[in-house]
C-alpha cells in the first residue's frame, strides 16, 4: 500500500488481515435479544471489548508496525491516545521488541494507563483531551527521533481496521443491511465502511458519535476538517477534537450519516448491555446502542443492523459513577432530602416508613441544621433503590402524608 495517498483499498483491507491474522482475534458477533424484539429487526454486537487488550485499536497499530522499515523499528515508536489506540501499539511494539512511549491525556481512565504500562511501553500523562496528548507527542517525536504512529489518520491503521468489516460480512454470509460504528478520529468507521462498501454497497453505515465532541458531524456539515469540542466525556475513546484528513475525505464519500448521542443515553446503554447480554462496554463502545435506544435511529423491521462494541476498557470506578445515573434515569435510585424534627424516634419513623413502602436505603447522610427556623432541626439526605418511578411516587405520597416534607429530590 501507498501510505502517500489518501486512499484505502479492498485489497489494503484483505492485506491487513492476513498480516494480523495470528495476533489478533476473530471477535464474536452476538445477537442481541432485546434489542431485535424491541426494535422488529435483528440486531448484533460485534464484539471488539473482546479483542486481545479489549479494544479493535490493536488491530490497526499491529498492521502499522508490521509495516515498519527496520530503520523505523529501530527508532522506536511513539504515539498519542486516550487509552486503547496506546495498548495496540504497547502490544504490538513489545512482540516486536521495539521500545515504546504513548502520550495520553491526564484524563484518560486508570485502567488504560496502568494496562498499557503493564504492556511495556513508557506512558506520558499531558493535558484534558486526546489533542492534548497528540500535541506532546509531536514534541516528543521531534526530541527522540522516535516514529510517530498516528491512532488514525493512516492508511495502514485504517487498513486493519477494516479488517472488522471483513468479519462481519463473512459471519452474516455477506448480508447486512446497516453498520452503527462509534467515530472519534474515524480510523474504525473508515476502515470498515471501506471494506463493507467495497463487497456490498447497499449496506448503510451510520456513524455515531458523543455530543460532547462531535467533530465528525461538525466537518461534514462544514464540508471540511473542523474541530469542535463541547466538554469531556464519558466516551474518553472518542473524545477527538479534530478528525483526520484520510478519514474526514473517505468518510464524507462512504459513510451514509453521522449521529450523536448524550452522555446520559451513553450510561443508559452501558447499563443496558450490562444486563442485557452480559456485555461490558466503555463508553465509546456503546455509542451504537445508545443510538438505538434514544430513538436517534430506528432500525427497519426485519433489517440486520451491527452494532459495532469497539472497546470494553471501562474504569470500575466510571462504571459505578455511569451506573448510579443510568439507574436514576429509570427510576431504580431515588435520591432527596428532608428536615426532620431532631426529637427521639423521628428518624427512626421515616426509615420505618421507607422500608414499609419497599424502599431499600442505599445510603444516608444525616446532619444538624444550624441556621434560621431549622436550627431545632437534621437535615437527612437518602439515596434509596426503587423498582421504577411509579414506585418513588408511591415513596414521596407516604412520606408526604405522614408529614414529612421532602424539599429536595432527583
Amino acid at each position: 500500500m501507498d501510505n502517500t495517498k489518501n486512499t484505502v483499498s479492498l485489497e489494503d483491507v484483505k492485506k491487513a488481515q492476513e498480516t494480523i491474522k495470528n495476533i489478533v482475534k476473530r471477535t464474536d458477533l452476538l445477537e442481541s435479544a432485546k434489542l431485535s424484539e424491541k426494535t422488529g429487526a435483528t440486531v448484533y454486537y460485534k464484539c471488539e471489548n473482546l479483542q486481545r487488550t479489549g479494544s479493535f485499536k490493536l488491530r490497526g497499530a499491529c498492521n502499522k508496525i508490521a509495516n515498519l522499515t527496520e530503520e523505523e523499528k529501530a527508532c522506536g515508536v511513539i504515539a498519542s491516545s486516550a487509552g486503547n489506540h496506546a495498548q495496540g501499539v504497547a502490544y504490538g511494539a513489545t512482540m516486536s521488541g521495539i521500545k515504546s512511549t504513548i502520550c495520553m491525556p491526564a484524563t484518560a481512565p486508570l485502567a488504560k494507563v496502568t494496562a498499557t504500562k503493564k504492556l511495556g511501553a513508557e506512558v506520558i500523562l499531558e493535558g484534558v483531551i486526546y489533542d492534548d496528548a497528540y500535541a506532546k507527542a509531536v514534541q516528543v517525536q521531534k526530541e527522540t527521533g522516535a516514529t510517530f504512529l498516528h491512532p488514525y489518520d493512516d492508511k495502514y491503521v485504517i487498513a486493519g481496521q477494516g479488517t472488522i468489516g471483513l468479519e462481519i460480512l463473512d459471519q452474516l454470509n455477506g448480508d447486512v443491511d446497516v453498520v452503527l460504528c462509534p467515530i472519534g478520529g474515524g480510523g474504525l468507521i473508515s476502515g470498515i465502511s471501506t471494506a463493507i462498501k467495497s463487497i456490498n454497497p447497499n449496506t448503510k453505515i451510520i456513524g455515531v458519535q458523543t455530543a460532547n465532541v462531535p467533530s465528525m458531524q461538525e466537518s461534514l456539515k462544514n464540508g471540511k476538517v473542523t474541530p469542535a469540542f463541547n466538554d469531556v466525556t464519558i466516551a474518553d475513546g472518542i473524545q477527538v477534537k479534530t478528525p483526520g484528513n484520510i478519514t474526514f475525505d473517505i468518510v464524507s464519500k462512504l459513510v451514509d450519516e453521522v449521529i450523536t448521542v448524550t452522555e446520559e443515553e451513553i450510561a443508559d446503554a452501558i447499563l443496558y448491555m450490562l444486563e442485557d447480554q452480559k456485555v461490558v462496554a466503555e463508553g465509546s463502545g456503546a455509542v451504537p446502542v445508545a443510538a438505538i435506544l434514544s430513538g436517534k435511529f430506528v432500525p427497519e423491521k426485519d433489517k440486520k443492523v451491527v452494532c459495532v462494541i469497539s472497546g470494553g476498557n471501562i474504569d470500575i470506578n466510571v462504571l459505578y459513577r455511569v451506573m448510579g445515573v443510568a439507574l436514576a434515569r429509570q427510576g431504580r435510585r431515588f435520591s432527596f432530602k428532608v428536615l426532620l424534627e431532631d426529637k427521639p424516634g423521628n428518624f427512626s419513623k421515616l426509615a420505618s416508613l421507607i422500608s414499609e413502602k419497599g424502599g431499600n436505603i442505599l445510603t444516608v447522610n444525616q446532619g444538624k441544621v444550624s441556621t434560621g427556623e431549622a436550627i431545632n432541626k437534621q437535615s437527612v439526605e437518602f439515596t434509596l433503590e426503587t423498582t421504577g418511578f411509579d414506585h418513588i411516587e408511591i415513596l414521596k405520597t407516604a412520606m408526604t402524608e405522614e408529614g414529612f416534607q421532602v424539599i429536595e429530590y432527583k
